[in-house]
C-alpha cells in the first residue's frame, strides 16, 4: 500500500495568475520492521491543473465536439488523463509535470516532492450554477509497477479579477522594502504584489459612497423613494437600503426585496424553448426581506452577500449578474385608511375590511459584487492507494489572512 499526501500550505483559494505550490509526500505506511519484500515500487507520478466544464443539456445547446482532435485513448489505464471519469469537458489545463520516476520505498520510508504552477489567467472563475459549472482541480496521477494509474484530485477555487490580464509584474525594481540578510522568493513576491494590487482595486471600487435615489411609481402615481449609498459591494458585506413611503400618493401595503443572481445563457447557446420548457435565464435568491408597510413613513433593510457566492462574470457561454429584486403590493383605492376614527360619540366595535383591491408590480436594480479580505484555510488532503482504490480525508486549520474572493466582469 502507498499513501500519497498533497498539501496546499496557502489554502485552496487562488487568484488567476497566482502561483500554486503543493508538496506531495509519498509514503510506504508499513512498519519499518516489515520484510524487504514489502518494498513498493512506483513507476512515475505526475501533476496537472485542469478546469472541467459541464453544461445542463436542457438549458444549453453546445456545438458537437471537434472530431479532428487526436485520439488519446481514454480507455487505456496507462495514459495520464486528469479528467478521466468526470462529467463534462476539459476546457483548460496546464502542461503536466513529472514529479518522479522509478521510485522504490522501503517500509516506513517517505519522500516529498514540490509542485509549482501558475494558474492560467485567461480561464473562467470557479462557478457552480444551474446552467453551467466551472470546476478547477489539481490532479496527481501515480502508477505502481504493473498496475493501472490511480488519480488523486484536490479541489481548487479560482478567482478572476478583470483587468489583471494586462498588468505585468515589475522585473527591474523592487515592489516592497527588502532585507539583504533574508532570502526572498521571487514567486512569493509576485503573488504578494498581485494580491495587494487586487486589494487596492477592490478598495477603490467599494469605498466610494454616494447617495443614489430612485423614484418608484406605478401607473397611478408615486409609491415612494428608494435610497442606496453605493452599487459595488464585497462578498460578505451587507447591502443596506432605505425606503421612504411618506412622499407617495399610492398606498403601499407590503413590499419585499431579494438579493439575487441572474445566470443567463448567451443567445447563440440557448436551447430552443418549448411550451412549458426550462428557460435560459435562472435566478437564485441569496437573501430576502419582507415587510408590511401600510402607514409606514420610512423603513430600511440589510441583506448580506454570502462569502461562498460567486461575483459576476461573463464568458462566451454564460453570464452572471447580481441584482436587487423588489416586489410591491399597492392599493387600488386612493386615500386608503385602515384605522378606526379617532373620535367616536359612543363606544363602537370597529373591524377592518375583509378584502382590499390591490395591484402588484416588480422592479430590478443591478448591483456589483467583488472580493473580500478573509481568513484562508490551510488545506491538507490525504489519499491512501491500494490496488487502484483510493480514500480521502480533508482537514482545515486557520492560517494567515489573505485574498479569498473573486470579481468577474459585470
Amino acid at each position: 500500500m502507498i499513501e500519497v499526501v498533497a498539501e496546499l500550505s496557502r489554502g485552496p483559494v487562488f487568484l488567476a495568475g497566482e502561483a500554486l505550490e503543493c508538496v506531495v509526500t509519498v509514503t510506504n505506511p508499513l512498519p519499518p520492521t516489515a520484510t524487504s519484500a514489502s518494498s513498493e515500487a512506483l513507476a512515475w507520478a505526475s501533476a496537472q491543473i485542469h478546469c472541467q466544464f459541464h453544461a445542463s443539456e436542457s438549458r444549453v445547446a453546445l456545438p458537437p465536439p471537434d472530431s479532428s482532435q487526436p485520439d488519446v485513448q481514454p480507455e487505456s489505464q496507462t495514459v495520464f488523463l486528469p479528467h478521466r471519469g468526470e462529467r463534462g469537458q476539459c476546457i483548460l489545463s496546464t502542461p503536466p509535470k513529472i514529479l518522479f520516476c522509478d521510485l522504490r520505498l522501503d517500509p516506513g520510508e517517505s519522500k516529498s516532492y514540490s509542485y509549482s504552477e501558475v494558474l492560467p489567467i485567461e480561464g473562467p472563475p470557479s462557478f457552480r450554477g444551474q446552467s453551467v459549472k466551472y470546476v478547477y482541480k489539481l490532479t496527481i496521477g501515480c502508477q505502481r509497477v504493473n498496475s493501472p494509474i490511480t488519480l488523486l484530485r484536490v479541489p481548487l477555487r479560482v478567482l478572476v479579477l478583470t483587468g489583471l490580464q494586462d498588468i505585468r509584474f515589475p522585473q527591474d525594481e523592487a515592489v516592497a522594502p527588502s532585507s539583504p540578510f533574508l532570502e526572498e522568493d521571487e514567486g512569493g513576491k509576485k503573488d504578494s504584489w498581485l494580491a495587494e494590487l487586487a486589494g487596492e482595486r477592490l478598495m477603490a471600487a467599494t469605498s466610494c459612497r454616494s447617495l443614489h435615489l430612485y423614484n418608484i411609481s406605478d401607473g397611478r402615481g408615486k409609491v415612494g423613494t428608494f435610497g442606496i449609498f453605493k452599487s459595488v459591494y464585497r462578498l460578505g458585506e451587507d447591502v443596506v437600503g432605505t425606503l421612504n413611503l411618506g412622499e407617495g400618493t399610492v398606498a403601499c401595503l407590503q413590499f419585499s426585496v431579494s438579493l439575487q443572481t441572474e445566470e443567463r445563457v448567451q443567445p447563440e447557446y440557448q436551447r430552443r424553448r418549448r411550451t412549458g420548457g426550462i428557460p435560459s435565464v435562472s435566478h437564485v435568491t441569496h437573501a430576502r426581506h419582507q415587510e408590511s408597510c401600510l402607514h409606514t413613513t420610512r423603513t430600511s433593510f440589510s441583506l448580506p452577500i454570502p462569502l461562498s457566492s460567486t461575483p459576476g462574470f461573463c464568458t462566451a457561454i454564460v453570464s452572471l449578474k447580481w441584482r436587487l429584486h423588489f416586489e410591491f403590493v399597492t392599493s387600488r383605492e386612493p386615500g386608503l385608511v385602515l384605522l378606526p376614527p379617532l373620535e367616536q360619540p359612543e363606544p363602537v366595535t370597529w373591524t377592518g375590511p375583509e378584502q382590499v383591491p390591490v395591484d402588484t408590480f416588480s422592479w430590478d436594480l443591478p448591483i456589483k459584487s467583488g472580493y473580500t479580505l478573509a481568513v484562508c484555510g490551510h488545506s491538507r488532503v490525504t489519499a491512501a492507494h491500494t490496488d487502484g482504490m483510493q480514500t480521502g480525508t480533508m482537514e482545515t486549520v486557520l492560517a494567515e489572512p489573505r485574498l479569498t474572493e473573486g470579481l468577474g466582469c459585470l
